[in-house]
């Protein structure tokens, strides 16, 4: 497992925050800015990224929380 965490659409119409590699979701809010919410959460502690995805199941948008390697100059 990683410390990713994927926002996306579920069965029933909700949206699953899951980790990276997991096969469960571990778990299922109404609103997608809900899921997002949570899994920001759980990557700022881990130094993780959250991945979201739209109701398609494509990648929307990455953002990485922890220490850059490569951070920008200026």
């Amino acid at each position: 497992m990683t410390d990713d965490y994927i926002v996306g659409p579920s069965a029933g119409g909700k949206w699953q925050t899951k980790r990276g590699g997991a096969k469960k979701a571990s778990a299922a809010y109404d609103t997608q800015a809900e899921a997002i919410s949570r899994a920001r959460e759980l990557a700022k502690n881990s130094s993780g990224e959250v991945i979201v995805q739209g109701k398609n199941g494509q990648i929307r948008e990455k953002n990485s929380y922890g220490k850059d390697p490569y951070p920008p100059k200026g």
